[in-house]
Order: C-alpha cells, then sequence, then structure tokens
C-alpha cells in the first residue's frame, strides 16, 4: 500500500540521525532486502545502495537476489521495470511514490495510442512502423509495443535494439526521448531529413503525410530536462580553456552536442571510459550532476579532473525526492512488518510489457 510520510516523525530527522537507523534496519533484514541504488541518486541514499548501476541491470540483480523486498532507490519507471521482472515472491517499493520521471511523462499511453490512430489514416503502422520505446518510460507504454510488435531499448543498446526494428518494418516511432532516437539513428547512417518530431499536442503530430511516407524516424517530442540544458557553446568555452581536454556525453543529450562529443554513450559507457582513460586526464561530461561529482571523487586520485558541462547547476528533481528520511521510513516499516509504497504493475500489462523486453533482450543480450 502505499501512504505519505510521517510528517515530523521521519520528516524532522537530520540525514545524520538516519544513517545509523538505516544500517541497523538493513542488517535487521538480512539478505531479506536488496537496495538499489541508480547512477543519479544523491550520494546521502547511493551509499546504502547493494547494487549501483542504470535501470535494468537493476531490476535483473534484483530478480537474481534471494531478496523478497526490493527497495529501488531511482524513479518511478525504474520500480515498474523491476517489479515486471521479478519473482511473484518479491515486493518492489519506492522510496517516495513521487519520484517520476518528467521525460516518461512527456509521452502517455493516450497520445500514444492516439498517434497510432492518426498514422493509420497515413499508412498501416502495425505493417509499416515499429514501435520502439526507451526503458524510460511507463509499463504501460512497454505494453503498447510488446502488443504491437514493438521492443524496449536502453541507452547501451539503441543501435541494435533499432536494426531489429528496422529489419521487421521500414519506419520506428521512438518515444519517449527524442535526443537519443535521433543521435543512435545518426551513427547507424540514417540522415536527419529522414527524421520527424512527432508534435503530440498537434493534430497527425504537426507532419504532413509526404513527411510521414518519407520518413524513417518519427521522434517523438520528448526530452530529458537535464540533458537538454547541455549547448554546443558550453563545449566551446571549456576547450578554449582546456584544449586537451576531452568531452563525453550521454545521447539523451542535444544532436549539436553529441556532435561537438569526442565520446557518446550510456552512464555505463561514460563511467567505464574514465575509469580506462590515463592519469591525468581531464573530461567534460554532459550528464547528471550527482554521478559527475561521483566520477570526480573517484578518479581525482589518479589526477584526473572530471567537469560537468553545464555551468548551471541542475541534477535531476525527481530523483532528488528520494532522501534518508524516506528510505528510512520505508526500512522501518519493513522491520515492523508494514509493506509501503509497494509498486505493483496489473499482470495483463505486465505480460505485455514482459514481452517487448524479451524482445529486447533476445535482440541484445546482458
Amino acid at each position: 500500500m502505499s501512504e505519505p510520510i510521517p510528517v515530523g516523525d521521519y520528516t524532522g530527522l537530520s540525514e545524520a540521525e538516519c544513517y545509523p537507523r538505516i544500517e541497523a534496519a538493513k542488517a535487521a533484514l538480512g539478505e531479506r532486502l536488496v537496495i538499489l541504488g541508480h547512477h543519479y541518486q544523491r550520494e546521502e541514499v547511493f551509499k546504502f545502495a547493494d547494487f549501483s548501476g542504470d535501470s535494468l541491470k537493476l531490476s535483473r540483480q534484483a530478480a537474481n537476489s534471494k531478496a523478497e523486498y526490493i527497495v529501488f532507490c531511482g524513479v518511478h519507471f525504474m520500480a515498474e521495470v523491476a517489479d515486471i521482472l521479478s519473482r511473484d515472491d518479491q515486493v518492489a517499493i519506492l522510496p517516495d511514490l513521487a519520484a517520476g520521471c518528467s521525460m516518461a511523462d512527456m509521452a502517455n499511453l493516450a497520445n500514444v495510442e492516439r498517434a497510432w490512430r492518426e498514422l493509420s489514416g497515413v499508412l498501416d503502422p502495425d505493417q509499416r512502423v515499429t514501435p520502439v520505446t526507451y526503458i524510460n518510460s511507463a509499463a504501460d507504454l512497454k505494453a503498447f509495443c510488446g502488443r504491437h510488435g514493438g521492443i524496449v531499448c536502453t541507452s547501451s543498446n539503441a543501435s541494435r535494439v533499432l536494426e531489429w526494428s528496422f529489419s521487421q518494418r521500414d519506419k520506428v516511432l521512438f518515444f519517449p526521448d527524442q535526443h537519443l532516437g535521433r543521435n543512435t539513428a545518426f551513427t547507424m547512417g540514417i540522415p536527419l531529413e529522414e527524421m520527424v518530431v512527432w508534435d503530440f499536442d498537434q493534430p497527425l503530430g504537426g507532419l504532413t503525410r509526404e513527411q510521414i511516407e518519407k520518413a524513417k524516424m518519427i521522434l517523438w517530442k520528448g526530452f530529458c530536462s537535464v540533458h537538454q540544458m547541455f549547448q554546443p557553446e558550453h563545449i566551446e568555452r571549456f576547450k578554449a580553456k582546456f584544449p586537451e581536454a576531452k568531452i563525453i556525453s550521454h545521447p539523451e543529450s542535444p544532436f549539436e552536442v553529441c556532435q561537438h562529443s569526442d565520446y557518446v554513450g550510456s552512464t555505463e559507457y561514460i563511467i567505464n571510459t574514465i575509469a580506462a582513460a590515463e592519469p591525468g586526464s581531464r573530461w567534460l561530461v554532459g550528464t547528471e550532476l550527482n554521478l559527475v561529482n561521483r566520477l570526480h571523487e573517484q578518479f581525482k586520485g589518479e589526477g584526473k579532473s572530471v567537469h560537468f558541462m553545464s555551468p548551471t547547476v541542475c541534477m535531476c528533481s525527481t530523483m532528488f525526492r528520494i532522501d534518508p528520511q524516506h528510505l528510512l521510513w520505508v526500512l522501518e516499516n519493513l522491520v515492523a512488518g508494514h509493506v509501503v509504497n509497494q509498486v505493483r504493475v496489473v499482470p495483463a500489462e505486465a505480460d505485455e510489457a514482459r514481452r517487448s523486453l524479451a524482445r529486447m533482450l533476445e535482440v541484445s543480450p546482458p
């Protein structure tokens, strides 16, 4: 069940007061509990994670664990994936149910189904279009892809997923993040003029029939608010000061930023690339601030300098909702035998979502 955190009992605690009680609750629950920490989590919560990584990796690790309780320190769609992939005897929990994802919210089922209907006035989408949803999306969109012969992708496997998608049908409807779709397709040799943006607030996505017929990639008008703020001029100013620096960006960043970057890849790719770099190297990183700060601390002993790309300090505000107070509240309730903030995907929807995830795992095994 879900319920609000008790005002005063937990919200009045300092972070320092939470830490020993979190440790005590973890010890009391033992192997019955696994805490998952996404890379973008604040350090005050991240340090309690049993596993860290991206959302799919974490969900698979939790499903393979002995844990009865999966506490996901991330956002809502991540806890949904954990529930979909976990065993029936496991319970997925999100410490704060208000921790959503603004990008995921830009593509809801009603708008995607309307787009599918409108496309059917131009062509037969079930014969011509493969729906592809980024894993950063709600479970009902993963289920939509499952129903319509579509698939899920991550930022790591997007190119392999698109190759499969084009082997099935000649067009792709890619949602919710236009930048990941555009950057990936361009590296595969698809020209920009064969990509169009579907504006879900406009009839027929704001497109003409001719534009839809010509397009190979139909990109949803969605984006990550953190990665969207990175701009080519940030890179240019940094390179003017540090010409030897290497630029590495997440593919959720705008096209022009990725074109100005030396390396483009997923969160795990960014971490591994900087880890493997020569001591003394300098990096400008286009991804979420908490991860960049963590990389800075992790590698400064090797003389590596890791910098955040934007001069404006911005972190994922919804990720930031998971704080030590909410984590403590959830854990102490579990110790008392009371589950709060369980995330449960209804079985029929979970089955269809699992189908699109299974296609992804077949195309791109972990």
